[in-house]
């Protein structure tokens, strides 16, 4: 589980470099200067808790068994939260309207913070391993 969760920390911590660069350059003859800080505050947050898979993946604090459920919360909220704005971000640019699919900010936004909770309450209630 340490190998999953650590690799796809690192998935998101690379794409989230690439959108990055993306919006400071690709966006910018595109898109308003309020769309673009849109943008930067999904890839923000995407760098956030790519870092935060990396450091779950990384140490052996809880039992496998106690990351699991966290660590589908942060991936799951990542794709709702961050990459619903990246699409709202470029909204303009498409036919498509995807204000349609605003609700999955919030919703993404309640399950990172779900699985900061869950972080802590599983950290704080574990046994100690020695």
């Amino acid at each position: 589980m340490n190998k999953t969760i650590f690799g796809t920390g690192i998935f998101f911590g690379l794409t989230a470099v690439l959108l990055g660069a993306f919006g400071a350059h690709g966006l910018e003859k595109m898109v308003d200067a309020k769309a673009i800080e849109t943008f930067e505050t999904g890839v923000r947050y995407q760098m956030y808790h790519a870092l935060f898979l990396l450091i779950l993946g990384g140490n052996n604090i809880l039992v496998n068994e106690r990351k699991k459920m966290i660590y589908y919360f942060i991936v799951v909220g990542i794709v709702c939260f961050s990459f619903s704005i990246y699409l709202l971000a470029i909204n303009e640019l498409t036919s498509f309207d995807f204000k349609k699919l605003a609700l999955l900010t919030p919703f993404g936004g309640v399950l990172l913070i779900t699985g900061w909770i869950l972080l802590g309450i599983r950290v704080l209630n574990q046994k100690p391993l020695n």
